[in-house]
């Protein structure tokens, strides 16, 4: 398998485990990053770029799915991977439920372990973008963005936000330009992508 560059962060308690997933990874052409416990990787994860999480899911302390939990509230452009001895199904389906590309059971075949880290960096990588794309708007933009997604014609915003309706057409037209959407359908689409309800 060939394996786009990119950035795989480990969270697991086996140092075993870490290692052999570093070897495998590496030799696949991926940089790796390697973390004993889900609280040092937060300590050191404020600004993170486009990366695959692999996550055990029983660790002392914060568990895998409190990581994700937590990781998912924060937003950071990461696809996640569940890789765990412990897995059952009400905890693979919870971690499925809230954005996991895949959840594998150790010892993992390769390549399925790495058809998922390339599946959920290419997710990652998209919700980097998206990202982006809806940073540029000003909050006046996000304001107008929430309520078209939600139905709102012109006039109605217009009047929540106590502007011209005129107005709402120029912020309107920013909004399509700025996230690069043709129609309201696109909008909406990106949007839910984004998790922006």
């Amino acid at each position: 398998m060939t394996a786009t560059a990119g950035k795989v962060i480990v969270v697991d308690d086996d140092e075993s485990v870490r290692r052999g997933l570093r070897r495998l990874l590496v030799n696949s052409g991926y940089e790796v990053e390697e973390f004993a416990s889900a609280e040092e990787f937060l300590d050191r994860a404020n600004s993170v770029e486009p990366a695959c999480a692999v996550l055990d899911l029983a660790m002392p302390g914060m568990d895998g799915l409190a990581l994700q939990q937590k990781l998912v509230s924060n937003k950071l452009p990461l696809g996640l991977v569940f890789l765990s001895g412990h897995g059952d199904i009400p905890a693979s389906v919870a971690a499925m439920k809230r954005g996991a590309v895949d959840f594998l059971t150790k010892p993992a075949d390769e390549e399925d372990l790495l058809r998922a880290i390339e599946t959920a960096l290419v997710g990652a990588r998209d919700k980097a973008a998206l990202s982006n794309r809806l940073s540029s708007l000003s909050p006046r933009e996000m304001q107008v963005m929430h309520r078209i997604i939600n139905g709102a014609l012109n006039k109605q915003i217009a009047a929540e936000l106590g502007i011209a309706e005129k107005t709402v057409k120029v912020h309107r037209g920013h909004v399509m330009k700025k996230t690069g959407v043709r129609s309201l359908a696109e909008l909406v689409q990106l949007c839910a992508r984004a998790g922006i309800n």
